[in-house]
């Protein structure tokens, strides 16, 4: 649940907008993009959003099905577009983003009375993102849907802090912080989780996102791996190493892959290997939805990997 819209990617790299000349036209929005990691994995998956009334929100339903992800949740927005995100690229570590998402996102234009409580409670995993608490009316329909699954695990939230979305730092700690305590799983990278808890020292970080509701806490730590901790401890997983092309799709491909090792009920190591490996083959192509990957083609660098 949360944003979507159409990432726009410069097919030249390492140059500014500027000086860009071809682009190329993706599904896009984190919630969108670990959907279709999800299904990429054979999952079952639906996404509830909404677009505008326009030829891009259209690209987005048929982008979805072609994907194999349900749509049936993702409604128009009479006056307001499809939002577009611009990227540069960087490598290894440089990706800035330019979100147009002016005068006011659709899928910031969720109601909770819309929601289809039914099929929230009955999935099998329930996603949510920080971003759809910045504004209402999709802060009270995130923080609803997120308290109608009476902490039916896996919950989980997604810290996907954009500064640019919010007035002020402490306005998404706090509404982040209110989030969790319907959440069963919180997940972001240390960035997220500064703002949530005002440390950067990982175990510390993990041991606060408990203390605040949840059961299962994941940091992710960029070039240094991932920790995740629950009430049996800290697993620290090391990073896979690949040619870095495009950053920005990897925590999604995370994502997608940890619903599907949360489902697979995996021990929490392999679960997490596994959503490592998912976001670092994504790290190493352009595109973020278009490139994530299948069970194999994870498994075969997790071999690989075994075998270095």
């Amino acid at each position: 649940m949360g944003r979507a819209g159409v990432d726009i990617y410069p097919q030249q790299i390492g140059v500014g907008l500027e000086e860009v000349s071809t682009f190329s036209k993706y599904l896009g929005g984190s919630p969108t993009n670990v959907a279709v990691g999800a299904a990429r994995l054979g999952r079952r998956a639906a996404v509830i959003t909404r677009t505008g009334s326009d030829p891009f929100g259209e690209f987005v339903h048929r982008a979805l099905r072609g994907y194999g992800v349900d749509d049936r949740f993702v409604t128009p927005v009479a006056g307001l577009p499809t939002p577009v995100t611009f990227c540069e690229i960087f490598p290894p570590d440089n990706f800035p983003l330019y979100f147009y998402r002016l005068p006011k996102a659709p899928d910031l234009e969720i109601w909770a009375e819309e929601l289809d409580f039914a099929a929230i409670g009955a999935a099998g995993v329930f996603w949510a993102t920080v971003t759809g608490l910045s504004a209402e009316p999709s802060r009270e329909a995130t923080l609803t849907a997120l308290a109608s699954r009476h902490r039916k695990h896996p919950t989980i939230l997604d810290l996907d802090f954009r500064p640019m979305f919010w007035k002020s730092r402490a306005q998404a700690r706090r509404m982040g912080r209110q989030a969790m305590s319907s959440a069963t799983v919180v997940v972001g990278n240390l960035d997220e989780c500064e703002v949530a808890v005002g440390s950067r020292d990982p175990a510390r970080v993990a041991s606060a996102l408990l203390d605040l509701g949840p059961q299962l806490a994941i940091v992710k730590l960029g070039p240094d791996g991932v920790l995740a901790a629950d009430q049996n401890g800290q697993v620290r997983v090391p990073p896979v190493r690949v040619d870095v092309v495009n950053g920005l799709g990897a925590g999604d491909a995370f994502g997608g892959a940890l619903c599907h090792g949360l489902l697979s009920a995996w021990d929490l190591t392999t679960t997490i290997r596994f959503a490592n490996a998912a976001g670092a083959i994504v790290a190493s192509r352009i595109a973020c939805s278009d490139a994530m990957p299948t069970a194999a083609e994870v498994a075969a660098l997790l071999g690989e990997e075994a075998h270095a």
